[in-house]
């Protein structure tokens, strides 16, 4: 070895002789409405358990173990990955239920380093988990509002949808001027609420504020008990219009801003799953919903490398985001790239302005779980690509969604018009369950692309 070389391999066992502790990186996972949050984290741990499908992770063949680790925060639930995967590989296997609060899984790596880095011999990475339900993070994007144009934006947006009939016809006849009348406040909050609910049923993205959906035990207090008003002429001191705005400023100070401190800002690389198929079935108003929900999204982040000063100040900023359109398996593997087009034109506007800032942002069309098989049907003289899966009442079914466009503007620009439906074309997505396992020994879960996402998201860090 050279006299340069013998400096560093002496530098890099001093600086193994330190013993310095091992890293310790925090994924953030979240997803919007029925995007899959819980079978994302359960099939990835059970990849990285079993590598034997993770063929895109580039520093697959340099792992030597991946184990389980006890949960490192004692006041965090576990994400009860177990009884998941029992959910999706049993003898009838089902979608396992959705978690409704924040928990956290650590999975440790052991690996050997390349480079000059290599002569330390094998080292550890640590990988915790966060899981935690996208209608949270979407409640960052209140903190810049005020009461009144949080309202006015959200009566603005709900105002065509079946969903918000009931609840906008109480609160236009309502008079904010008023003495606060809690009864009254109560039976408004409760009736946004069964719109929130609704809202996330018809599978609408921007369901906030997001305790209203999963309070907890903030269930019927103060802080819950608000609801978007029109604003009245007046609105004194002791008004019910005036109560609404402490209410949403103590949301904001007492529910948001605790859940950025203690769990949200620890994140260093960040995973959003959305259900683009799910919007394209909906029809171009879903679609600008999810546009206009991912675009809050990136702007709730801070994003950017981290660098000595923020280390110094206590600053941190989320390093890498993968936004992943899921249940790519519900489409012929033909139509995947044209899947992927059209999540990076949903983000096109608000990427930009987190990749001038720093961070690293990627968009992929993936399914965690694979559900279905590829086919052929006949249809009307043509011979079209499908998928085949099972349906809830065990039947299995071939399928074919539509084609989507090549050019991504034939669905962004009906979609930011307003259109009512798709012109000349129509997606229509199949409800499938988890096909049975047939998982050979050293295999996780099929998936589509799983790996290619962990590659992206930690595969620099080993």
């Amino acid at each position: 070895m050279s006299g340069l070389g013998d400096l560093a391999e002496g530098f890099l066992r001093g600086v193994a002789g330190l013993a310095l502790p091992d890293p310790v990186v925090r994924l953030g996972v979240t997803g919007l409405s029925r995007a899959g949050k819980t079978v994302f984290i359960t099939s990835l741990v059970a990849n990285l358990l079993e590598r034997g499908r993770m063929v895109q992770l580039a520093p697959s063949g340099r792992i030597e173990t991946v184990l389980l680790q006890p949960e490192p925060d004692m006041t965090l639930p576990r994400f009860a990955y177990e009884d998941h995967l029992a959910a999706l590989t049993g003898d009838s296997p089902h979608w396992p239920d959705s978690t409704r609060a924040v928990s956290e899984l650590r999975l440790s790596f052991r690996y050997r380093p390349e480079g000059l880095a290599s002569v330390l011999g094998p080292r550890v990475l640590h990988l915790d988990i966060v899981d935690y339900p996208g209608e949270w993070l979407l409640d960052l994007s209140l903190l810049e509002k005020s009461y009144e144009d949080w309202a006015e934006s959200v009566l603005s947006r709900i105002a065509a949808r079946p969903e918000a009939r009931e609840y906008l016809a109480l609160a236009r006849a309502e008079d904010g001027a008023l003495t606060l009348d809690e009864p009254r406040a109560i039976a408004l909050a409760e009736a946004f609420t069964a719109y929130l609910h609704a809202a996330r049923r018809a599978g609408w993205a921007d369901c906030t504020p997001g305790r209203f959906l999963l309070p907890g035990d903030l269930a019927g207090s103060p802080v819950l008990t608000f609801a978007p008003l029109p604003r009245p002429a007046t609105s004194g001191a002791g008004s019910l219009y005036a109560a609404m705005q402490a209410r949403f400023e103590a949301y904001k100070a007492r529910v948001v801003r605790p859940f950025f401190q203690t769990h949200f800002a620890r994140i260093d690389r960040q995973v959003v799953l959305i259900d683009l198929l799910g919007a394209l079935d909906r029809g171009p108003r879903a679609v600008e919903d999810l546009r206009r929900t991912l675009a809050e999204v990136l702007g709730a982040f801070r994003p950017g490398l981290r660098g000595w000063l923020d280390l110094i100040l206590g600053g941190k900023r989320v390093e890498k985001i993968l936004f992943a359109a899921t249940k790519a398996d519900h489409l012929h593997h033909s139509q995947h790239a044209r899947m992927t087009a059209i999540t990076e034109a949903l983000l096109a506007d608000a990427r930009a302005r987190a990749d001038f800032a720093g961070a690293t942002t990627a968009a992929l069309a993936l399914a965690s779980y694979r559900a279905t098989v590829e086919e052929e049907i006949a249809r009307g003289g043509e011979v079209l690509p499908a998928v085949k899966g099972r349906l809830a009442d065990g039947r299995l079914v071939a399928a074919y969604a539509g084609e989507l466009p090549e050019d991504p503007s034939r669905i962004l620009s009906p979609a930011r018009k307003g259109a009512e439906g798709w012109m000349g074309a129509d997606y229509k997505m199949m409800d499938f369950l988890p096909l049975r396992s047939s998982r050979r020994a050293g295999e996780g879960p099929a998936h589509i692309r799983l790996d290619r996402a962990v590659d992206f998201l930690i595969g620099d860090l080993m």
